[in-house]
């Protein structure tokens, strides 16, 4: 038995996909399709903020830049603002790393929930339900090498098995 992928809810071998303690044999599963969801607000407002904590000691920098020049003052308190300015500019360097990471990873994790189908015994299946896109997409090809192991069933007048495009019908081919 060859396993393609396990974590704590999935395990995907070459002869069943389990998820959360439920079983499906590779060879009952006739047609494996995903869908996608709506947008989630909450993060895409996330990325806001972290695009907004990135952009704002520079905004604050420039300005404390721009009001030492307006202000006309002695060359003494120019430099100092300036400085300042320059320094809090310098303090978004580690702080800039710390947020990428995170923006980074919100778009590994994706702003959909994502669903995994199949055809499982005649009837559609959701066999998988997330929101973090890189997991998914780890799941759906594990699935995919596994299908693509198991020998196609004789030919029975029923639906071809495999792996369905994004946004698939789950109804076969021909009853459209």
């Amino acid at each position: 038995m060859i396993t393609y992928y396990d974590d704590r809810s999935v395990q995907v071998t070459s002869t069943a996909v389990r998820v959360d303690g439920r079983a499906f044999p590779l060879a009952e599963i006739g047609m494996v399709w995903h869908r996608r969801g709506s947008r989630s607000w909450r993060v895409l407002a996330g990325r806001g903020a972290l695009a907004a904590a990135l952009a704002g000691p520079l905004v604050a920098a420039l300005l404390g830049v721009g009001l030492a020049v307006l202000l006309h003052r002695s060359p003494t308190v120019t430099v100092a603002i300036v400085g300042a300015s320059v320094l809090i500019g310098l303090g978004v360097g580690p702080l800039a790393d710390f947020l990428f990471e995170h923006l980074d990873r919100s778009y590994a994790r994706g702003s959909r929930q994502l669903e995994m189908w199949a055809r499982w015994r005649g009837q559609p299946v959701r066999l998988l339900a997330t929101g973090d896109a890189l997991r998914f997409g780890q799941i759906y090809r594990a699935v995919q090498r596994a299908m693509e192991s198991v020998p196609a069933p004789a030919p029975t007048g029923r639906a071809a098995r495999g792996v369905g495009p994004s946004g698939s019908d789950p109804r076969p081919p021909g009853r459209r």
